[in-house]
């Protein structure tokens, strides 16, 4: 097939893969092999499609969208050995297939390591004549059982520098496989938004935790400069339940309502909660949890009911 026709048929499906899908992740390539490639696009068959291709081509087909187009921010993120894996609906689902298919990796003479390799102590299996060769690759060894024995751990490659043609040959003699390639995920795309992939990570407990942790700062300051609002409510009311609590259990006081029947029955008659408590651990069969409320049953005269203050509800 001729060049031209080849650039309009990879034009064409770029056109109309930008028309039909409105997310996308920006993907770095370097070190991935063929089949990786071909087991994604099997992954991701009916939920998304996986376009490589050269960069001038992508640039152009989205700088011919116009500027109006959602898809005109991705023209500056087109820069190095990238693609396309255009998502239909779950972004988070998309990243897990593309992450599943990470594979180690032996260690290659000039290559930027993308994670610290150590060496780990132990037998090495290999004779007492290469004990030179560990000596200068600075690694400490003592010959046990007529092999060689690396004797402490040695940080050998840092992330970032660059694999040297000893360190390659070191981690191949031993076996050692330190990196993982796969398809890495720079920017996700979503209706015009560019954002990290790292935020597919945040679940919904960690927004909830967030939005609980938000609410408490915003409560506690209110209640500092005294200003009502619905954070504080809660508080408020918690506190107002106990503060009620604190007064009917006195004997003085006759007036009762729903809330304090439960505080007031045990205070009336401990024995009986403790006798409960007794039949249930009984019924669950347990020695251990049965020796429990016979201690509880010790301190019944001293039982202390504490129902806290306005600041405990903090």
């Amino acid at each position: 097939m001729p060049t031209r026709a080849r650039k309009e048929e990879y034009f064409t499906l770029m056109k109309g893969l930008l028309a039909e899908y409105s997310k996308c992740f920006v993907v770095h390539a370097d070190h991935v092999g063929s089949k990786q490639f071909q087991d994604i696009r099997k992954a991701m068959r009916g939920t998304g499609h996986v376009l490589m291709g050269k960069n001038t081509m992508m640039r152009k087909v989205l700088t011919g969208l116009g500027e109006d187009s959602p898809y005109n921010a991705l023209i500056k993120k087109i820069v190095g050995n990238v693609g396309l894996i255009f998502v239909k609906d779950d972004l988070a689902a998309a990243k897990a297939i593309v992450t599943k298919y990470t594979v180690p990796a032996p260690a290659r003479a000039g290559v930027v390591a993308n994670a610290n390799v150590v060496v780990p102590p132990g037998p090495t299996g290999c004779d007492p004549s290469q004990t030179g060769y560990f000596q200068t690759m600075e690694v400490p060894t003592k010959i046990t059982k007529g092999q060689i024995e690396i004797v402490r751990e040695v940080a050998l490659i840092t992330a970032g520098d660059r694999v040297t043609p000893g360190q390659a040959d070191l981690l191949q003699k031993l076996g050692i496989r330190p990196f993982t390639y796969g398809l890495d995920i720079l920017e996700v795309f979503d209706n015009g938004n560019i954002f990290s992939a790292k935020i597919l990570d945040i679940s919904s407990n960690d927004i909830i935790y967030a939005f609980t942790q938000g609410a408490r700062n915003v409560a506690a300051v209110s209640f500092a400069i005294g200003i009502a609002n619905a954070a504080t409510v809660p508080h408020s009311i918690r506190a107002a339940v106990r503060a009620l609590l604190s007064v009917v259990v006195n004997d003085e006081v006759s007036f009762t309502f729903d809330a304090a029947s439960d505080v007031q029955a045990y205070l009336a008659d401990p024995s009986a909660f403790a006798a409960a408590n007794a039949s249930s651990a009984v019924a669950a069969g347990g020695e251990a949890a049965a020796a429990a409320p016979e201690e509880e049953s010790e301190d019944e005269e001293e039982v202390v009911v504490s129902f806290g203050d306005a600041d405990a509800a903090w």
